[in-house]
């Protein structure tokens, strides 16, 4: 790491170079500094907006979920199966499929060995269980925080090994430049590649950073929505990239369900299966409380085996609308969307009509076999779940005496950023992206598979960048004139006349609002061209002019405002094209099939077209408001030549990294 300074009209401003920079520092961005450290390259900084910050380190569920390679037992596994289990959800590169399956155990040991607590029996087997979309068991677990455990130990390593990390940085725009003919490789002939980051510290002070390397580990875009289960203090910039010009791919593929809101959590597995009241009220939370769900099912059984289903079946799925478990989040989404109402959930009584016989044979045997047949919610959840109680607790909720808000959340988007075989950007050279902001997954994806492919990310890019990036071949002068020019034009742009931006509060709220309405589980292809419309002219009036009284939150607003438009663009597209409902989103159609019998004609919804799980979308924006979308093709599940002699060679010349 070298310092110096630039000066631009008359202020001097920091200019830091390091061969490789990592922004952001979750379980993803933690290791790939780690795993780089390992691979020679220790010229590495990290920047971030804190340790304790993002998704990570602030987030978990009922029992959070890492997904590997079976490591227990007569249940044979090998990467090809695993990597099959990843390709049949859909829309899903199966090159990646096989990597993410193939480093699966690498991974998951190195955390062990860092000491992570993952459970294993007397003789060291690392027993495990089935998840959502797992045919085997391959799901570990160590409670409610695997994550920021993960975080705690990968922190510690980063601080043992002496890489330096600087927090209260808001990172706010990446630098790219045309990559000359023969720098790093004759592929970069003619490319784009990143240069560098500028951001702002804790002051609002503007700071300039080159780098060889940009490792891009800034998490989901949780900032983008109003209903998020994405942890406050974490909003994702994905905006920086998509604004750079790089390509994306599967971005309408995320995934929602119930959330406590107050206290932002997943309310899944023992939350639901111990079947607690569903009660909407006013908008004051106390006036007119009623238990909304009955009248939409044949009898008090029937509904409560559903609420059952969801502890299983957490996020939204439109296979699940029909009959199913997901019909539950529609009637949440109907009264507090639709309605305007506020959705709880009590554990102190039962549900009216509640009976133990009338439920389910499947909930029943559940409630028996964990001794749970006690007379409220709270008492079986007491039961089977204390430390789900105590995690309330311990954010000042008591869910003994006070009833639970909820509201249907953004949780995790499979799509992202689209990466190669070794998470570099597909079309901006030396650019990495990791973890969630990767898209590697598509429609459907194993509970606990996303921590896999953070920890896997890392590994790829650093050793990648190891073996193909390691020599410097950036031009410091050129690239110092191109960070000078990237400062000079956003100091422009801060330096505006005062007053002309609107409250940053005002603008977040707007954009927010409309992803959640339009962009989230329930879409309509009217909805969204309105919403698109809208989601333009909203980013037209963010980039003319910051809010004076903070200009870091305008910054984080406008790349936001970015991405939420290119979101919107690239779901109505999708639509367009007659995807249908797919994954955790359904198609309203007022031509479609209704999705149940006592629900008015809006809830009609365009089936899946199954031929599109075939195919990847792919998304480039530009800042003019342009936006390609292409669906390709997508990539076969390798059988490659095992045999180890030729695998050898190829190693030793380096011919895998080509």
């Amino acid at each position: 790491m070298r310092k110096q300074t630039i000066t631009i009209s008359a202020k001097e401003i920091p200019l830091t170079w390091a061969h490789t920079l990592v922004i952001g520092s979750g379980a993803a961005g933690l290791n790939a500094a780690v795993q780089l450290h390992a691979n020679g390259v220790e010229d590495v900084l990290m920047i971030s907006e804190g340790l304790d910050k993002g998704t990570s380190i602030n987030t978990g569920s009922d029992k959070q979920t890492y997904y590997k390679l079976s490591l227990c037992g007569q249940d044979t596994d090998a990467p090809e199966v695993m990597a099959e289990t990843y390709f049949e959800g859909g829309s899903m590169h199966g090159d990646l499929a096989l990597v993410e399956a193939s480093l699966s155990a690498r991974a998951f040991l190195h955390l062990v060995n860092l000491g992570v607590p993952f459970p294993r029996d007397a003789y060291g087997q690392f027993v495990g269980y089935k998840t959502d979309h797992d045919p085997r068991q391959r799901a570990t677990s160590i409670g409610p925080y695997t994550s920021r455990e993960m975080c705690r130990a990968l922190i510690h390593e980063v601080k043992r090994l002496g890489i330096p990390v600087r927090e209260g940085r808001n990172v706010v725009q990446l630098v790219t430049r045309d990559a000359p003919q023969g720098s790093g490789g004759a592929e970069e002939q003619g490319s784009k590649r990143v240069v560098g980051a500028l951001a702002l510290d804790v002051e609002g002070q503007l700071e300039v950073y080159a780098a060889e390397n940009v490792i891009f580990a800034v998490g989901g875009p949780g900032g983008l929505y109003k209903t998020s289960v994405y942890p406050d203090v974490h909003t994702g910039a994905i905006g920086l990239a998509l604004m750079a010009g790089a390509k994306a791919q599967s971005l309408p593929e995320s995934q929602y369900g119930l959330a406590s809101i107050k206290f932002r959590w997943n309310v899944s597995g023992t939350y639901m299966q111990v079947v607690p009241r569903f009660i909407s009220t006013g908008v004051d939370g106390v006036s007119d409380p009623q238990e909304f769900m009955h009248p939409y099912f044949n009898n008090a059984g029937e509904m409560n085996s559903m609420v059952f289903l969801k502890g299983y079946q957490w996020p939204f799925d439109w296979r699940k609308v029909r009959g199913g478990s997901s019909i539950v989040d529609i009637l949440v989404y109907i009264e507090t969307v639709l309605r305007g109402r506020r959705v709880f959930l009590d554990f102190r009584e039962n549900p009216e009509g509640f009976s133990f016989e009338e439920l389910s044979d499947e909930a029943r045997a559940y409630l028996t076999k964990s001794k749970a047949l006690l007379d409220t919610p709270i008492a079986r959840l007491e039961k089977m779940n204390p430390g789900a109680i105590q995690l309330y607790l311990d954010h000042g909720i008591d869910i003994h005496t006070e009833p639970l808000e909820v509201a249907v959340c953004a949780q995790h988007n499979n799509g992202g950023l689209a990466g190669s075989l070794w998470w570099e950007s597909l079309n901006v050279k030396h650019l990495f992206p990791l973890g969630e902001v990767n898209g590697s997954h598509g429609i459907y994806r194993p509970g606990g598979s996303a921590l896999n492919s953070g920890q896997v990310a890392g590994f790829r890019a650093a050793e990648y960048i190891a073996n193909r990036y390691a020599e410097w071949t950036l031009d410091e002068s050129a690239v110092t004139q191109t960070v000078t020019n990237a400062a000079t034009e956003l100091l422009t742009w801060i330096e505006q006349t005062p007053g002309e931006g609107h409250p940053w509060q005002d603008e977040r709220t707007e954009f927010q609002a409309r992803m959640s309405k339009a962009g989230a589980h329930i879409r309509s292809i009217e909805g969204l061209r309105q919403a698109v419309t809208e989601a333009w002219a909203q980013f037209e009036r963010v980039n003319a002019a910051p809010d004076p009284d903070d200009v870091s939150e305008s910054l984080r607003n406008r790349q936001l405002c970015f991405a939420h438009a290119v979101y919107l663009e690239t779901l109505l597209f999708a639509l367009e094209n007659g995807v249908g409902s797919r994954g955790s989103s359904i198609t309203l159609d007022p031509g479609g099939v209704p999705v149940h019998d006592k629900l008015d004609v809006m809830w009609r919804i365009v089936e899946e077209n199954e031929t599109f799980r075939d195919k990847v979308l792919e998304t480039v924006a530009t800042l003019d408001g342009e936006v390609t979308c292409e669906w390709v093709p997508r990539r076969p599940l390798p059988h490659p030549d095992s045999w180890f002699e030729t695998a050898w060679a190829k190693f030793r010349q380096g011919a895998i990294y080509e």
